[in-house]
């Protein structure tokens, strides 16, 4: 008897992971928050267009929060931003921090996934508490070890709400005439709220 072999194909479905596949979940996931936001970050819908079975997804991130996570670390790092303008004169803080908010939230690369934090944050509580521990610990602690004396944390967070307002009117609401002042008169007009914030007057 002559036996014929034949060479079948193998399994069909979802590609398995290789050296490529993390980066390419990762592609696809900022791509889907940039394009759709907070919503449109579902792990089924990310696995479905990165073309891998989602349990690739836990392997590689360990989970949403993980995956999510990854992405905004693709964003400008807050606490690496902070860290940059904190040295220096104390004096001179909030003319740097206003400069560098301004020049990430100006330029179309930085300023989106920034919007994108915003709207997340705006429809999703769990996200907004994720945004919120991360504004936290990123900003507020930094500037508040930095400034130090009594009631610094309070200084600090008085600090970072007055650039979230500016944010909301320049980048959100696009609100005239903010939203087409120049860097320089920005930081003109605000410069002296943000010192006060963080004035000792406040340490009470």
């Amino acid at each position: 008897m002559i036996s014929t072999v034949m060479n079948s194909p193998g399994p069909r479905g979802r590609r398995p992971g290789n050296p490529d596949t993390r980066s390419q979940i990762l592609d696809v996931a900022r791509r889907r928050f940039l394009d759709g936001g907070y919503r449109a970050f579902t792990l089924r819908a990310i696995a479905a267009e990165a073309d891998v079975d989602s349990a690739l997804i836990s392997h590689y991130f360990g989970s949403k929060k993980g995956l999510l996570n990854a992405v905004l670390a693709l964003a400008p790092n807050p606490a690496a931003i902070v860290d940059l303008v904190l040295q220096g004169d104390l004096a001179t803080f909030p003319g740097r921090a206003l400069r560098a908010v301004l020049a990430l939230w100006d330029d179309p690369e930085t300023g989106a996934p920034l919007r994108s934090l915003i709207a997340g944050a705006a429809h999703d509580a769990a996200f907004a508490a994720l945004v919120k521990e991360t504004m936290e610990q990123a900003v507020i602690d930094k500037i508040a070890d930095r400034i130090g004396g009594t009631a610094a944390r309070k200084r600090a967070a008085a600090f970072y709400a007055q650039i979230a307002g500016l944010i909301g009117t320049r980048y959100v609401l696009c609100l005239e005439p903010i939203a087409s002042m120049s860097s320089d008169e920005v930081i003109e007009i605000y410069r002296a709220p943000l010192s006060l914030a963080l004035d000792a007057g406040l340490q009470s």
